[in-house]
């Protein structure tokens, strides 16, 4: 999965996931649940929608709130991790619906926001 830091990584919420299987993506979401293996994680977006996330080895700390991840999208639907960071929100909360606007926004007009790279020029 070295790959998945080669390219660019789109933007998605939970609805897009199943246009993006096999593919490189960062995923924004609340964190709603945490497998006893440490190795899965489910993660809901600014639309209430939830995301299955798996890393490949279990948890070395405890997450909560806003958790960013990057991964490939697995055939299921399944965002196989490769890293993750946690958003502080001591000071300010993350407003994850306006993410999601914003989201909707970068997907509405690709030609002002490219997520792929032209190889020819």
């Amino acid at each position: 999965m070295t790959g998945v830091y080669e390219s660019p990584k789109p933007r998605i919420n939970a609805s897009m996931l199943a246009q993006y299987i096999g593919r490189p993506v960062c995923f924004v979401g609340r964190l709603e649940k945490v497998h006893p293996s440490g190795k899965a994680l489910t993660l809901s977006d600014g639309e209430g929608k939830s995301a299955s996330v798996e890393l490949n080895d279990p948890l070395d700390e405890e997450l909560s709130g806003i958790v960013e991840v990057i991964g490939m999208v697995s055939n299921k639907g399944t965002v196989m991790v490769v890293s993750y960071t946690q958003y502080r929100e001591d000071k300010i909360s993350f407003d994850l619906e306006l993410y999601n606007e914003g989201l909707k926004v970068l997907h509405d007009f690709p030609q002002h926001y490219p997520f792929e790279v032209s190889l020819s020029g």
